[in-house]
């Protein structure tokens, strides 16, 4: 590749060796923002790949919960098992998948733990592209424990009377609401320090969340102060708007209320968790 004219003397390659090692064509255009987010998905999902028990959380865990809370409750507060699905099914839908949300916040805090996210923010990328991928990814968990919840709750006698059209308009009312929620997540996993702690915050902020709601009850034989919290609370609104289109009714005051509730959600955890993340 080079040649030398005199002893002693630097060389310099010729210009025709150099055409021959280096790439011909125009150089490929860098990562935009989407297909950048869609890689950093494409690597959660061969997580899955990799550790198929991953999957646990949003298919044996959906079935226990839908199981276990219709034949343990049916009987004692609709009278039968039949009549309480169907109340019941839109609000264990809701707080199945509303639960695995966590896990964004954990995977994020386990590559920062590894030093990957290290070596992502040195790539010429969109800088959020790592933490949108891994949102991205999660959001086809949620899908699918949605789906199984349904396919257990048909297969158990519930029928909703949206049809169709409802329960996929409830799931993507669900599905946006919980990527939104995730945010939330993704911020603690940047801000503590290890998995466990991820795992213990999220618990603390989603066992009140969704038990103290309207899912397995109605909220009118609460005593007073309860209902306060149940009224304002988003998990409320998002099951009571799922409700609705599973049964065929409008809802529309719930549908805005909880579009609202996911771009708030968005804007200020999306806002804060690139704040941590520009810093970490």
């Amino acid at each position: 590749m080079t040649t030398t004219t005199e002893p002693g003397r630097s060389t310099a390659p010729l210009a025709e060796n150099l055409s021959t090692v280096l790439a011909r064509g125009e150089r490929p255009p860098p990562p935009n923002a989407l297909t950048a987010s869609v890689a950093f998905g494409w690597r959660a999902m061969l997580k899955i790949k990799h550790v198929p028990e991953q999957l646990f959380d949003v298919t044996a865990f959906p079935i226990i919960m839908t199981l276990m809370f219709t034949y343990l409750f049916g009987g004692a507060i609709a009278g039968s098992t039949a009549a309480y699905l169907e109340f019941l099914l839109p609000g264990i839908l809701v707080t199945s998948v509303v639960m695995i949300t966590m896990y964004t916040g954990v995977e994020v805090n386990k590559d920062i733990e590894r030093g990957v996210f290290d070596r992502f923010r040195t790539l010429p990328i969109w800088r959020p592209a790592a933490l949108v991928g891994c949102l991205l990814a999660d959001v086809l968990r949620y899908v699918l424990a949605s789906i199984t919840i349904l396919l257990v709750g048909l297969a158990l006698g519930y029928r909703p009377d949206g049809g169709v059209a409802g329960v996929a308009g409830a799931i993507a009312l669900l599905v946006v609401f919980s990527f939104a929620f995730s945010w939330v997540w993704t911020m603690f996993g940047l801000l503590l320090r290890s998995e466990k702690s991820v795992m213990g915050v999220s618990m603390l902020f989603l066992f009140p969340l969704t038990f103290l709601s309207n899912v397995f009850v109605d909220p009118e034989t609460m005593p007073g102060w309860l209902q306060a919290f149940v009224d304002v609370n988003p998990i409320s609104h998002l099951v009571a708007a799922s409700r609705s289109l599973m049964g065929g009714t409008t809802g529309g005051g719930e549908i805005l209320w909880v579009l609202a509730a996911s771009a708030a959600l968005v804007a200020v955890f999306g806002s804060l968790t690139m704040r941590l993340y520009n810093r970490k």
